[in-house]
């Protein structure tokens, strides 16, 4: 995912294209999230999971500047 691919998401996200920008897989993402372990904040909305943008940019910009 690029740079601008990142900017250009609406305030949450799908935990698809989350997992997506960290490099996980679709089935991996969701074990995290049931596990309330994916590395961003997850909110959950009956049956679906949404990812905060602005905290999926902030792990990305952690983790390149590591």
């Amino acid at each position: 995912m690029t740079h601008e691919e990142l900017a250009a998401l609406p305030t949450t996200t799908t935990i698809e294209t989350a997992a997506r920008a960290l490099g996980l897989g679709r089935t991996r993402a969701y074990q995290l999230a049931r596990e309330n372990r994916f590395p961003c904040k997850v909110i959950r909305i009956g049956t679906t999971y949404r990812v905060i943008t602005v905290d999926l940019q902030r792990r990305l910009a952690t983790d390149t500047n590591s």
